[in-house]
């Protein structure tokens, strides 16, 4: 019964709560950014129009989740540059923090500091863990080459996320094939 009981406060503590702003639809066009990456250099969403944009919101720098993530898009970089995608991690972590998490696992992408959290908010990752800590959830988006939300994952598993985020983007990035009889 204790354990029980235990395990339901557990949950109850550890509930995320999403704040209040929506996350973009897709179709529409996704909410403008700058932000400091882990070197300290500035970018902006625009400066990565024509390409495809796998943004990914990640709670915190060097947790389990977080870094399998990480690693897993790491590990699958080449294949996202053949298709002409670049990968943009997101976290409130300072540019210290993203030097570090970078630095210690080779990560050949950018990770940009929200530190403000107004990018979180913008897309509707802000979430509240514990009641207190605010920090970006889980979500991906691709962005296609004029800068619309082409996918947006919510609260994604970060095993095999990678994977799944390649393949749709295989998809997306396709040419259409041309209408039979032209």
């Amino acid at each position: 019964m204790m354990r029980l009981l235990t395990s339901a406060l557990a949950t109850t503590i550890l509930a995320a709560t999403a704040l209040a702003s929506d996350a973009p639809a897709v179709g529409a066009a996704a909410p403008e950014f700058r932000l400091q990456d882990q070197a300290g250099k500035w970018h902006a969403l625009k400066d990565y129009r024509g390409k495809w944009v796998v943004l990914y919101f990640y709670p915190k720098d060097d947790t389990p989740g977080c870094t399998t993530q990480a690693c897993e898009f790491r590990d699958n970089i080449f294949a996202y540059r053949d298709l002409g995608a670049v990968i943009l991690g997101i976290s409130v972590d300072d540019v210290a923090s993203h030097k570090a998490f970078a630095e210690k696992h080779s990560l050949p992408f950018t990770i940009l500091a929200d530190s403000d959290k107004k990018t979180a908010t913008a897309y509707g990752t802000l979430t509240k863990y514990l009641g207190i800590a605010e920090l970006a959830r889980r979500d991906t988006f691709i962005i296609d080459p004029r800068g619309n939300v082409a996918k947006h994952y919510m609260k994604v598993d970060p095993k095999g996320h990678s994977e799944l985020v390649l393949a749709d983007l295989r998809q997306l990035a396709a040419p259409a094939a041309p209408a039979k009889g032209t």
